[in-house]
């Protein structure tokens, strides 16, 4: 989310001016599409991995949840990177590009 403050001036009808200030909230939605891997786990649940973001795993009680972990950690590495002034990992490198068309799988639960 980005601040973005406009300033606008008018006299009033005594003469003085009046300067307004808005603060306008304006949601930038930065998103790519990363790969994952998903296995289950021998005691339970399922573990995701990418091989678009180094050092992601992400363990969950299903695959709904692993995908869930998964997406806010690559957005914690992204922001990570950025903030320590490391380089983002190619795939995630094209945030803010021009939108394209992905094809996802999207797990649903039946049960």
């Amino acid at each position: 989310m980005r601040l973005i403050f406009v300033a606008a001036q008018r006299k009033s009808l005594s003469g003085w001016l009046e300067v307004a200030v808005v603060i306008k909230c304006v949601l930038i939605m930065d998103e790519v599409a990363i790969r994952l891997h998903i296995e289950p786990l021998e005691e339970g649940g399922f573990v995701a991995t990418s091989p678009d973001v180094p050092g992601l795993v992400a363990e969950g009680r299903s695959v709904t949840e692993a995908t869930e972990i998964a997406q806010g950690l690559a957005r914690k590495i992204a922001e990570s990177c950025i903030e320590h002034g490391d380089p983002l990992p190619p795939a995630l490198q094209s945030i803010g590009g021009k939108p394209s068309s992905v094809d996802l799988l999207v797990p649903v639960g039946i049960r």
